[in-house]
């Protein structure tokens, strides 16, 4: 989906709206024009996301991705496989539910940048498990705060304990 076309429109009507004011409003919306295209860009991207966000709401067991490709975004369609529909909709109501926010009346958004290989790897993990990326990444924070599958975990130190590793001479 290209967005040129709608910032476009937004950018011409202020310069037929500074026509009417005169030198100093024509002279002023050049000086806005190139400031404009940026905010918009990312105001539309905002809205888009929103939207997809609702529209997978509606489309559960299946959600609705906006992805970023150069400066314009694609809308992605993850549809569930095929099989028992209910019992799938279940299992990914369960799924987003942190064992700790049993009721499931409390949620945040959160925007995560990944580095794009790591985001294909969570793709792949979540598809080989069935579930939505955002299903995957709750279930992962939530295990991981629990404690679990964290090899790379680090004891805490005490404060003022030191501890050296390696070798010396």
């Amino acid at each position: 989906m290209q967005l040129i076309q709608y910032i476009t429109a937004v950018q011409q009507q202020l310069e037929t709206a500074a026509e009417a004011g005169g030198p100093e409003a024509r002279a002023l919306s050049e000086r806005l024009t190139a400031a404009v295209e940026s905010t918009l860009r990312l105001a539309l991207l905002e809205a888009l996301s929103d939207a997809a966000s609702e529209i997978t709401l509606e489309l559960a067991p299946g959600s609705v991705e906006v992805r970023l490709r150069g400066r314009d975004p694609e809308f992605v369609v993850n549809n569930p496989p095929s099989g028992d529909f209910e019992a799938m909709i279940e299992q990914s109501i369960q799924d987003a539910i942190a064992p700790d926010d049993v009721d499931g009346t409390t949620t945040s958004r959160t925007t995560l940048r990944l580095p794009d290989q790591l985001k294909q790897q969570v793709e792949e993990a979540a598809g080989r498990d069935g579930l939505s990326v955002n299903s995957w990444l709750v279930r992962a924070i939530a295990e991981a705060l629990r404690g679990g599958h964290s090899p790379q975990k680090s004891p805490r130190r005490e404060p003022g304990e030191q501890n050296f590793t390696g070798w010396a001479r």
